[in-house]
């Protein structure tokens, strides 16, 4: 649940850890096949929003705030439509699994700095935390509701699956 009377920080986190229990609650109990299944004309799948969710949270919090030796911030649109194509190796768990790893070391990351903290990005020249933490509860968000469509698509769900 958002916590509604708390800090800036707290309330931003809260946003987008609510988001992030919601893209995986739309996959949890799915078939690996009907979460990988395209019921709209472009790429997008219950599966592949998972996967691309990850590469976001990577992208934004590890590479941006804490980049490794040689991580370099993903630019590209081929990028950006790369990470919804699945593997076969990809399933609901691994998928579900990974993302949830990543977000946990996207709050380990964001915990160390501040919200004034500024960091540079290669498209947008400096980027506060706070303005990832916004970033990413609207694209956590936008997916979640891309979520909400196709898992109504899938099999009927509505609402809080």
């Amino acid at each position: 649940m958002v916590n509604r009377v708390a800090d800036e920080r707290n309330v931003l986190e809260s946003f987008l850890d609510f988001h992030r229990a919601m893209l995986l609650r739309k996959v949890r109990d799915l078939s690996d096949a009907d979460a990988a299944r395209r019921l709209v004309p472009s790429a997008t799948t219950l599966a592949g929003l998972v996967k691309h969710l990850t590469v976001v949270e990577r992208s934004w919090f590890h590479i941006l705030l804490d980049p490794a030796p040689g991580e370099a911030f993903p630019t590209t649109e081929q990028a950006a439509l790369a990470s919804f194509t699945l593997t076969g190796s990809d399933t609901v768990e691994s998928l579900a699994a990974d993302y949830e790893r990543v977000c946990a070391r996207s709050r380990e990351v964001a915990a160390r700095f501040d919200l004034d903290h500024v960091v540079p990005h290669p498209q947008l020249g400096e980027v506060s935390l706070r303005w990832i933490l916004v970033h990413l509860v609207e694209e956590t968000a936008r997916h979640v509701g891309h979520a909400d469509i196709l898992r109504e698509l899938t099999d009927g769900a509505t609402g809080s699956v």
